[in-house]
C-alpha cells in the first residue's frame, strides 16, 4: 500500500507532480503490462477535445448506466478531491482503495508521471470492479496521452481550439493532429462542430487510420432528448454522447432505446458546469476563450433579468483579456480574486484588465471574502457567477456545500483551469 493510505497517495502524487508533463505511451504501457493489462478487461469509449469532453463523457456514462451496464467514468482534473476522477456506476472512488491499488503500481518500478499514475489507477480500479464499459476523458491532446493506452470501441473529438499550445502546437491544424491520435482502425469516431482547418485534419487522419468518421451536422444532428446540463452548447455535447452510447451499446450487444437515452440524459449530473447552487450561485468551469463564449451564450437564458456579478480567477497562461471581454457584457460587476493555484493571476492585475470593460470591477484577494463581496454587489435576487478557473470553482463549491476536500491538494502539472 502507498505509505499513509489515501493521504500517502496524495503526497506521492504531489511529489511526482514536480516531474512535470512528459507525454508518451511507452512508460504507461510498460506499467500496464506489468499489471496484467487491466485496460484490456473492459470496453472503452475515449473522448478528446479542447472543451466539452468532460460533459460529453458524463452524459455518455449516464446513458450507458441507465441501460443497465456496469460503467466506469474517468475524468480530469478534479474539483475538490482526487477521488472524483474515478467513478464506478456513478460512485466516487474510495481513497483507501486507490492507495491499495497504487502499491501495485509502485511495484512495477516504472517511473510514471502524475497523470500516468492517475490513469493506471483508473484502469486498475475499473477492471477490479468488473466494469463492462469505461468512458474515458483524454487528459492532454490525444496521440501521446496516457488514456490512449485503452482499447476503445468508439471515440469522439468534441471541439478544437487554441489551448496548451506549448505542448500541442500553435495552430488549429497542429492541435487537431494531436487529438486525432486517439483514432483507431475500424473504430468509429464522432466529431463535434470544428473549424474548417481542424476538420480537414481530422478527415485526413481518419482516412489514414481507417477509422469511420461521423461529423455533427453532416452525418448526425442534435438529439431530441433534453439533458439535465444547462447551456446551448450542451445540446451538441448531448448529440455526441447519444452517438457514443449507441455505438458502445452495439459493441456490447445492448440496444440503447429512446427511453433509456432520455432517462440517462435527464439524470446526468456534472458538478461545476453551469451548475446552480442555491438561489444565487452559478458555478461554471469555463477556463479559456471558447469556454467563456459558451458561458456568455448561456447566461442570458439562465439569469433572465437578474443582476449578474462575475466572480473570476484566471491562470496566467490563458487569454484573460479575451475571456473578460466576452463575459463582461452579461455582467453588472466583476469581482476579481485569486484561486490557490500558483499560476493564478493576481486579483489586482485581473481587475485592471476588467476595468476598461466594465465600470464596476474590483479586486479581492481572498476567495471567501470575494464571494461575500460578490453576493453583496449582486443584491437580493441577484446571481453570482463563479467562473474562469476550475480551482476557484472547486474551492468555493466545496466551501458553500460543506463538502470534504483533500488533505493534500494536488493537481496535474499542466492543469487546464
Amino acid at each position: 500500500m502507498t505509505g499513509g493510505g489515501y493521504a500517502g497517495l496524495l503526497a506521492r502524487l504531489a511529489g511526482v507532480r514536480a516531474l512535470g508533463v512528459d507525454l508518451g505511451l511507452d512508460r504507461v504501457r510498460l506499467a500496464l503490462a506489468r499489471l496484467g493489462d487491466p485496460q484490456a478487461r473492459f470496453a472503452a469509449v475515449q473522448i478528446a477535445g479542447t472543451n466539452g469532453k468532460g460533459s460529453t463523457a458524463a452524459m455518455t456514462e449516464a446513458v450507458l448506466r441507465a441501460a443497465g451496464l456496469r460503467t466506469g467514468l474517468y475524468s480530469s482534473p478534479h474539483l475538490a478531491r482526487f477521488t472524483e476522477r474515478i467513478r464506478v456506476d456513478g460512485a466516487e472512488a474510495d481513497g483507501a482503495r486507490l492507495a491499495e491499488l497504487d502499491s501495485r503500481i509502485v511495484a512495477t518500478e516504472v517511473p510514471l508521471t502524475y497523470f500516468e499514475i492517475a490513469t493506471a489507477l483508473a484502469f486498475l480500479a475499473m477492471a477490479e470492479a468488473g466494469v463492462e464499459i469505461a468512458v474515458l476523458e483524454t487528459g492532454l491532446g490525444g496521440r501521446l496521452d496516457a488514456v490512449t493506452a485503452c482499447v476503445p470501441c468508439a471515440t469522439a473529438i468534441t471541439s478544437i481550439g487554441l489551448d496548451h499550445t506549448d505542448y500541442l502546437g500553435d495552430t488549429l491544424a497542429a492541435i487537431a493532429r494531436e487529438k486525432a491520435g486517439i483514432l483507431k482502425p475500424g473504430v468509429p469516431c464522432f466529431v463535434g462542430r470544428l473549424p474548417p482547418e481542424a476538420g480537414d485534419e481530422i478527415e485526413r487522419a481518419a482516412e489514414a487510420a481507417g477509422a469511420p468518421l461521423f461529423r455533427f451536422g453532416r452525418d448526425f444532428g442534435p438529439t431530441p432528448f433534453a439533458t439535465a446540463l444547462d447551456g446551448a452548447h450542451q445540446r451538441e455535447n448531448a448529440a455526441l454522447a447519444a452517438q457514443l452510447a449507441r455505438a458502445a451499446g452495439r459493441h456490447l450487444g445492448r440496444k440503447i432505446d429512446d427511453r433509456t437515452m432520455a432517462r440517462g440524459l435527464a439524470e446526468v449530473a456534472w458538478p461545476g458546469r453551469c451548475e446552480r447552487v442555491g438561489d444565487d450561485l452559478l458555478f461554471d468551469c469555463a477556463h479559456n476563450a471558447d469556454g467563456a463564449q459558451a458561458l456568455a451564450a448561456t447566461l442570458p437564458a439562465l439569469a433572465g433579468d437578474r443582476r449578474v456579478v462575475l466572480l473570476v480567477s484566471i491562470v496566467g497562461d490563458k487569454d484573460a483579456a479575451s475571456m473578460l471581454a466576452t463575459l463582461a457584457p452579461a455582467a453588472a460587476a466583476i469581482v476579481a480574486t485569486r484561486s490557490d493555484n500558483q499560476r493564478a493571476l493576481p486579483a489586482a492585475a485581473l481587475a485592471a484588465t476588467a476595468a476598461p470593460l466594465i465600470a464596476d470591477a474590483i479586486a479581492c484577494d481572498d476567495p471567501i471574502v470575494a464571494l461575500a463581496e460578490a453576493r453583496r454587489r449582486a443584491g437580493p435576487g441577484g446571481l453570482v457567477v463563479v467562473c474562469g478557473s476550475m480551482f476557484l470553482v472547486g474551492m468555493l463549491r466545496a466551501h458553500v456545500l460543506d463538502e470534504p476536500v483533500d488533505p493534500v491538494p494536488t493537481s496535474d502539472p499542466v492543469a487546464r483551469p
